[in-house]
């Protein structure tokens, strides 16, 4: 992007901004749970620790890059995390960016994933990336209804960025464009 980052994006009900060190007990609640991370493909977090080191991790990305990173969604109402939300390169991409998101189950079904979501794609979008992914695993129910929720199209199946077949979803930045990858093969939906 060309001028920075998602930090400090307020919507109707949520404020997007890094997460903090004072938060490392909701993340370690958020990425210990099997029902999360198994989206993720990632082993579930086995202490608190780990997500302290994860925050300074990602501060100190986001301090030498705020374009890429991840970020929480805070209910602005309570102040309190319901999840993180991310806009990374794509792992063994052409450049290729990728938006995905992880709610706590307290704050699943409350449109969330979708508030955050729509508007970091069209801040990303407005602020100079072309295109921007999605990629969720085949069976991922929840992140594919809000794939199409946010207006990104499904293109198909494709294992160009993971080692698993994985649905991708696409949204460019004008109505004329075409996507800058193609699918494996269609999805069967």
């Amino acid at each position: 992007m060309t001028s920075g980052s998602v930090s400090g994006l307020e919507t109707e009900r949520l404020l997007i901004r890094p997460w903090q060190l004072k938060e490392a007990a909701r993340m370690y609640d958020l990425y210990r749970r099997d029902d999360v991370v198994r989206w993720l493909g990632a082993p579930p977090m086995a202490s608190q620790d780990q997500a302290v080191a994860m925050i300074r991790r990602n501060q100190e990305r986001l301090t030498a890059d705020p374009t890429y990173g991840s970020w929480a969604i805070i209910r602005r109402d309570t102040g309190v995390p319901v999840g993180s939300i991310i806009l990374k390169p794509l792992p063994n991409g052409n450049g290729e960016v990728e938006i995905g998101w992880q709610l706590h189950p307290d704050s699943q079904g409350h449109g969330y994933a979708t508030e955050a979501a729509s508007a970091v794609l069209h801040v990303a979008l407005r602020r100079g990336l072309a295109e921007v992914w999605a990629v969720t695993m085949l069976d991922n129910e929840p992140s594919t209804r809000v794939c199409e929720r946010i207006g990104m199209r499904l293109l198909g199946v494709t294992e160009r960025w993971y080692d698993q077949p994985s649905l991708m979803f696409w949204m460019g930045a004008n109505a004329r464009q075409q996507p800058s990858v193609v699918a494996d093969r269609p999805a069967d939906r």
